[in-house]
């Protein structure tokens, strides 16, 4: 029997208590002081047009744009980060929205008004440029002129380049659209008397009672599937942009497009789904081996992250400990920055909140200091969710002191394997301390929560990868993108991992693809998830042979932030991301929890059959 609650409104976002919001104002003072910004920037940003044409006259002409440049490029990135930041807390803040809207029309002004920029580089004779670099200041910018030149075959006219730059406020209309539409319109319902928000769905749908966790995913599927026809319209829309500006820049379709600046083949991608597609079957005996110990006739979708053992109560002071604890490994400077930043310095907003929206994300705040975004729900899953974000968070710190702003900024593909070390080796470490106290239920909730991670990371990314792929490969043939074809797509892909271990609702499965807008509007995101996850867990590996060398490894790839590409920069610490090892690797480590669960379980009934 469910027990109804009664309903309780959500505070509403002043209410919550000031330590447990992040430091904006760091950024800016107040909102006026962003508006004066705001209104200052466009005339600082046309001033930039007045450097078209001199790139090619001298180096002291080149490194006067750049600096120019440069500068205004960090003080935009601090002012869209406060205005996203803001919108992020409280989706219903009509100001905030604005706020936001506003900082992405000047983005695209900045955009347009210096896309002259590459055309001119990119005329430039190639040994006549790479002598300036090298006699001149102009060497913090090396890394960036000679990402610029590689993309020569794929950089058009300044006549195109300015058209190009000109549509990136049009284009991204349908990225605000999607989730203000979720964020803002949609009402989940209640689970168990409790509202269902952006904010909370993750921890009902572990909740020990069934019905709450019923009624938790069928509201949240359902709320979005009454919108389903407006989401798919947004999501095509910018299936169709992305196709759109991959021709425009000369590139055989969208994926490569995306990946290729970076220098990721796109083999990394169709390796990365090819094993996950030979591993499913482990994913089908963890679903036999959940069915078991909940003793239920059957597993369906709302089962698969209910609580195997009672919850694990984890305070947000407990969880800070926590990880000064796992991570000290990485040495006594990066725990104290760490603590601080979780602490005193407020770079975490973790109030939960009416308006806040889903999910989590580190952002660099403009280097004034990195920022966490996430709702606390007191679990493990809160918990690990810290540990990833801190992750980000500690990567933007190291890199951003090692480097000029001029430097690229680390790439998803780096930042990804940062914030699964930090869950990994946390995880190690508490595991350990419970199997040496005989805590098996500790065990057990930190092996849930090892799973919980690895479903989202090698289950539903995998998954949103393999939708993403084919949804561009549909509209690169011709094809067109309606919600049932989204929605029969993602249900297929689910079937798959699920086998015959999950009971499918086909209609709120497949409506999936619409709850992670921030993941498919990011264009190819979401299987960075597994390549980072696999390339920490083969990481964290060098520290059980030689704990020094592997310190030193890590916290120099922490370090080179954007100056290496990802793929080489995962190779100079010891990780080869061109080879299927790290993915086949990281599923053996997911076997391996599932056997012990396997192990536990077994325990378990021998015991119950002597009483």
């Amino acid at each position: 029997m469910t027990t109804i609650q009664p309903v309780v409104s959500l505070p509403k976002r002043h209410e919550v208590p000031r330590d447990q919001t992040w430091d904006i104002e760091a950024m800016y003072a107040t909102p006026d002081a962003w508006e004066a910004d705001a209104a200052a920037l466009p005339d600082d940003i046309d001033a930039l047009g007045a450097y078209a044409g001199t790139l090619g006259q001298s180096a002291d002409a080149l490194l006067t744009y750049l600096k120019a440049e440069s500068e205004l490029e960090l003080r935009l990135t601090r002012f869209f980060s406060y205005a996203s930041m803001n919108a992020s807390v409280d989706g219903r803040d009509a100001e905030a929205a604005a706020r936001r809207d506003r900082a992405s029309g000047i983005a695209a002004r900045y955009g347009s008004v210096t896309a002259f920029a590459r055309p001119e580089l990119l005329a430039l004779d190639e040994s006549e440029l790479e002598g300036w670099i090298a006699q001149s200041e102009l060497q913090p910018f090396r890394i960036r002129l000679e990402r610029i030149l590689r993309q020569k075959p794929h950089v058009r006219s300044a006549e195109v380049e300015e058209l190009l730059g000109a549509v990136q406020a049009p284009f991204a209309s349908e990225r605000g659209i999607h989730p203000a539409l979720v964020n803002m319109d949609l009402r989940f319902g209640t689970a168990g008397g409790t509202p269902v928000t952006q904010g909370n769905v993750d921890r009902l749908t572990t909740d020990p009672d069934r019905e709450v966790r019923r009624q938790a995913w069928e509201g949240y599927a359902d709320a979005h599937l009454a919108v389903q026809h407006a989401q798919a319209a947004a999501y095509s829309t910018n299936v169709r942009q992305n196709v759109f500006l991959a021709r425009a820049r000369r590139y055989p379709d969208a994926i490569t497009a995306t990946l290729a600046p970076d220098q990721i083949p796109t083999a990394v991608v169709t390796t990365l789904l090819d094993t996950y597609r030979a591993h499913t079957p482990t994913w089908h005996r963890y679903w036999k081996v959940r069915r078991e110990w909940l003793n239920l006739p059957e597993l369906r979708e709302y089962d698969v992250k209910a609580s195997l053992v009672p919850p694990v109560p984890v305070d947000y002071a407990q969880a800070v400990e926590w990880l000064a604890e796992g991570m000290a490994p990485l040495g006594p400077d990066y725990v104290t920055e760490m603590r601080a930043g979780l602490t005193t310095e407020r770079w975490v907003d973790y109030a939960e909140n009416d308006g806040k929206r889903q999910g989590a994300y580190s952002s660099g705040g403009g280097r004034v200091k990195p920022y966490i975004f996430m709702t606390w729900n007191g679990t493990l899953a809160s918990y690990s969710t810290l540990a990833h974000e801190i992750g980000h968070s500690m990567h933007s710190l190291l890199s951003a002191r090692e480097h000029p702003f001029s430097v690229p900024r680390y790439t998803l593909f780096h930042a990804e394997v940062a914030s699964n070390f930090n869950q990994a080796m946390v995880r190690q470490h508490l595991l350990k301390r419970a199997r040496a106290a005989g805590d098996k239920n500790l065990e057990v909730a930190l092996i849930e929560e090892a799973l919980g991670n690895f479903h989202r990371y090698f289950f539903i990314m995998p998954t949103l990868a393999a939708f993403e792929l084919e949804a561009y490969r549909r509209v690169e043939g011709g094809g067109s993108l309606s919600a049932p074809d989204l929605n029969t797509l993602t249900a297929d892909l689910l079937a798959e991992g699920y086998g015959e271990g999950v009971t499918m609702n086909r209609d709120r499965s497949g409506i999936l693809w619409a709850q992670f807008s921030t993941h498919l509007y990011a264009n190819f995101y979401a299987y960075q998830y597994a390549t980072g996850i696999s390339a920490a867990h083969q990481l964290l590996t060098q520290f059980d042979a030689d704990p020094d060398i592997a310190r030193e490894r890590y916290l120099t790839f922490l370090k080179s932030g954007g100056s290496l590409d990802p793929i080489d920069a995962l190779k100079a610490a010891g990780v080869d991301m061109l080879s299927p090892e790290p993915v086949q690797a990281t599923f053996r480590t997911l076997a391996g929890y599932v056997d012990r669960l396997e192990e536990l379980l077994r325990e378990r009934k021998a015991s119950a059959n002597k009483v």
